[in-house]
C-alpha cells in the first residue's frame, strides 16, 4: 500500500509536534479577575470557586506582584461591597473613594507595570442585584438612565489611573458615552474593553456568589435576559461587536467562552480589533468539580480548556486559572 500524505509523521515527537504547533497560551496572554473586599490583611475563600479568594487590597497589592514575576501582565477588578452601601441606583458606584477605586491607586502604586482593568457595571452596587437601574415598577432595567450612571462611573475609575473601563452591563449605546465622556474630560488615553457579546448564561452563578450581587437578589432568581444577549443567537453576536467597534472600543470581549467558542471565531472573522473571551466562574467551577470526582484530570483539562479558546481566536483570555498556568510555566520554563 502506497500512501503519499501521512500527517502522523507531524505527531509522531514530542519535539516536532511542538515545532508545528499551531497555536500556544502564553501567561502574557492571561488576565487573572480579582475580587477585593474592604479591610486589612484578610482573605475569603470563595466555596463554589476552589482555589478562589477575596481579598483586602494590601493582599491584592501581594497579588499584583506575584503575578507579575510568573509574567501575567494584567488584571480585572470585581468588588464585593458591603451591604451597608447599596441602594436601588447603584450610587456607591460613583464614589471617588470606593473599594475599587481605592484598589487601583494602590495597584497603580505598587505594580504600576500591571495592567488594571474595571469593571463597569451596577450589578456589585445595587440592592437588587442588576446591572442597571429599575424603573420605579422594579420590573425592568432603564437602558438610557443607566447609561448615564455608566458614563460617570467609567470616569471615575479612569481619573483614578486605571488603565482600561470594561463594561459588562450590555447598554446599548454604552459604549459611545463612555467614549465621549473619557474624552471630554481629557481622559482620552484610558482604553474600552467592551463586553460587546455578553450572554444571558447559567454559567455565572459563582461569580454572583463572588461579589455578592447573588445575596442582593435573595430568593430571587435573577434574570437578565432583556439585557444579556440569547444564547441561541449567533448573528446579533457580530451585530454588537460592529456597533461597539463603531462607538470607539479599543478592544472587544465574549462572555462566557467555553460554551461559546464559535462565537469567539464569528467575532475574531468579524474584526480587526484585539479580542477577548472570559472563561467564567461556572467553566472553572465545573473543571474543578469534575477533577474532584476524578473523572477529569484537572491540569490537562485546564491546559485544553485554555487552548481550545485561543485556537478559537482570542488574543487574551480572563480565566481564574491565570495564576496557576502562569505558574506551571514558570516550573517548566
Amino acid at each position: 500500500m502506497r500512501i503519499r500524505q501521512r500527517p502522523r509523521r507531524l505527531r509522531k515527537d514530542a519535539s516536532i509536534r511542538a515545532l508545528v504547533r499551531e497555536n500556544h497560551v502564553d501567561a502574557s496572554d492571561l488576565i487573572q479577575p480579582l475580587f477585593v473586599i474592604d479591610g486589612t490583611g484578610k482573605t475569603e475563600a470563595i466555596d463554589s470557586m476552589p482555589g478562589v479568594e477575596r481579598l483586602t487590597i494590601d493582599k491584592i497589592c501581594e497579588k499584583g506582584q506575584n503575578l507579575l514575576e510568573l509574567g501575567i501582565r494584567a488584571v480585572a477588578l470585581f468588588p464585593c461591597v458591603e451591604s451597608s452601601l447599596k441602594d436601588a441606583e447603584g450610587s456607591e458606584s460613583l464614589n471617588p473613594q470606593n473599594l475599587v477605586i481605592r484598589s487601583i491607586r494602590a495597584l497603580k502604586s505598587c505594580c504600576p507595570e500591571l495592567s488594571v482593568i474595571a469593571d463597569v457595571a451596577l450589578d456589585p452596587y445595587t440592592t437588587h442585584g442588576h446591572d442597571g437601574i429599575l424603573n420605579p415598577e422594579g420590573t425592568r432595567v432603564m437602558n438610557d438612565r443607566t447609561v448615564e450612571t455608566l458614563a460617570v462611573m467609567a470616569r471615575i475609575l479612569a481619573e483614578a489611573g486605571v488603565d482600561w473601563v470594561a463594561p459588562s452591563d450590555m447598554m446599548d449605546g454604552r459604549i459611545g458615552a463612555i467614549r465621549d465622556g473619557l474624552d471630554d474630560a481629557g481622559l482620552v488615553n484610558t482604553s474600552i474593553l467592551s463586553y460587546a457579546v455578553k450572554y444571558a448564561s447559567a454559567y455565572y452563578g459563582p461569580f454572583r456568589d463572588a461579589v455578592g450581587s447573588a445575596r442582593s437578589a435573595g430568593t430571587r432568581l435573577l434574570d437578565k435576559s432583556t439585557y444579556q444577549m440569547d444564547p441561541a443567537n449567533r448573528r446579533e453576536a457580530i451585530r454588537e461587536s460592529i456597533l461597539d467597534v463603531e462607538q470607539g472600543a479599543d478592544a472587544l470581549m465574549v462572555k462566557p467562552a467555553g460554551p461559546y467558542l464559535d462565537i469567539i471565531r464569528e467575532v475574531r472573522n468579524a474584526t480587526h480589533l484585539p479580542l477577548a473571551a472570559y472563561q467564567v466562574s461556572g467553566e472553572y467551577a465545573q473543571i474543578h468539580a469534575a477533577a474532584k470526582m476524578g473523572w477529569l484530570d484537572l491540569i490537562k483539562t485546564r491546559d485544553e480548556s485554555l487552548l481550545a479558546i485561543k485556537r478559537a481566536g482570542a488574543d487574551m483570555i480572563l480565566t481564574y486559572f491565570a495564576e496557576s498556568y502562569a505558574s506551571g510555566l514558570s516550573q517548566t520554563g
